[in-house]
């Protein structure tokens, strides 16, 4: 997922690094003329040359921590903070986006300076299985930010992976994330920050949302909630054979529970009514898994959700068709994209 990379980011700050390489150069100098434009000391700007020049992230830092200490009201420091995050979200280690992300707040304190970098500590945690720091340091960074999306998805998508391998520390505020992030999303609310074509991609990332956020609802024992939002995802997303599954294993579990039901009740017309319901639950069943087979088959990536699929699937038609599997290959086919 591109959003653990916060491209939004990451793209606007290289917008800054075009702005500061400007200042250091044609700008400084021509703010000396006719614009009447605050000029920068000589010594300041030889400094941003120098660190600009530096070969690698650790010796840009090594020379921003020379700049500040020796010139700390510069007013070139603001163009040298965003400068230095960007340098930060350009790394690709992990490891080293972390320790960069924390010499970055180590050298620019600020709250409003420090937030530059939060969401590339965020992802550099997460990358290393680092989840409590993640979800702290996320809980810190999106306190008072209403309309950031991306950290957000990153999280919620986060937790729920938690939430698969039997982790659920985190699984209330991951819901809490991906709701929050839905809601965005639907309602168009791109944040200022980002650009357009983040915020497009960024969109294409509802189904999967509301399919993990389902997953999550599961877990926490709300099956109804989660079939509200697996319909959603399905309709988003038609393709994805897993919001099927999911489906039919919710459905299922209805079935088995009247199934239950009926093998202990005596003769009766209730026991047919129940049988009866039971018998149109399995049908919906069979047409979910069906769909999901249909989504799956001849697709190695989905061959373990084929088989475990195809297993249910053929007992319960055969028990809906007098022990028989004439018909089903035909009528998962109908599920087919053309």
């Amino acid at each position: 997922m591109k959003t653990s990379s916060l491209r939004s980011r990451a793209i606007l700050l290289c917008s800054v690094i075009i702005v500061f390489n400007s200042l250091i150069t044609t700008n400084v100098l021509g703010w000396q003329d006719k614009s009447k434009k605050p000029t920068f000391p000589e010594a300041e700007i030889k400094a941003v040359k120098a660190l600009e020049a530096a070969t690698d992230v650790s010796a840009k830092f090594v020379a921003a921590e020379v700049f500040v200490k020796k010139y700390p009201a510069s007013k070139l420091r603001p163009q040298l903070v965003q400068y230095m995050a960007n340098q930060v979200f350009g790394l690709t280690d992990p490891n080293q986006k972390l320790a960069m992300g924390q010499k970055y707040i180590a050298l620019f304190p600020e709250p409003a300076d420090a937030k530059f970098v939060q969401p590339a500590l965020i992802d550099s945690y997460i990358k290393l299985g680092r989840f409590d720091e993640a979800f702290d340091t996320g809980a810190s960074y999106l306190a008072n930010d209403a309309e950031e999306v991306e950290v957000r998805v990153l999280l919620a998508l986060s937790g729920a992976d938690l939430v698969r391998k039997q982790n659920v520390k985190h699984m209330k505020v991951s819901g809490e994330y991906g709701a929050k992030a839905i809601e965005l999303i639907e309602a168009d609310k791109k944040p200022t920050t980002m650009d357009n074509d983040t915020w497009v991609k960024e969109k294409t990332l509802l189904p999967i949302l509301y399919q993990q956020m389902a997953i999550i609802s599961l877990v926490a024992q709300n099956p109804s909630e989660a079939e509200v939002k697996l319909e959603k995802a399905a309709k988003l997303n038609p393709a994805d054979p897993f919001n099927y599954a999911l489906l039919g294993g919710i459905t299922n579990n209805d079935y088995q529970t009247m199934a239950v039901s009926v093998r202990g009740m005596p003769d009766s017309k209730s026991k047919q009514d129940l049988l009866a319901r039971a018998n149109q639950t399995l049908d919906k069943v069979i047409t979910q898994y069906a769909r999901a087979a249909a989504l799956a088959e001849g697709k190695p990536q989905y061959k373990p959700l084929y088989d475990q699929v195809m297993q249910d699937l053929t007992a319960y038609y055969k028990y809906r068709h007098n022990n028989s599997v004439e018909g089903l290959q035909k009528y998962i086919d109908g599920y087919k994209t053309p």
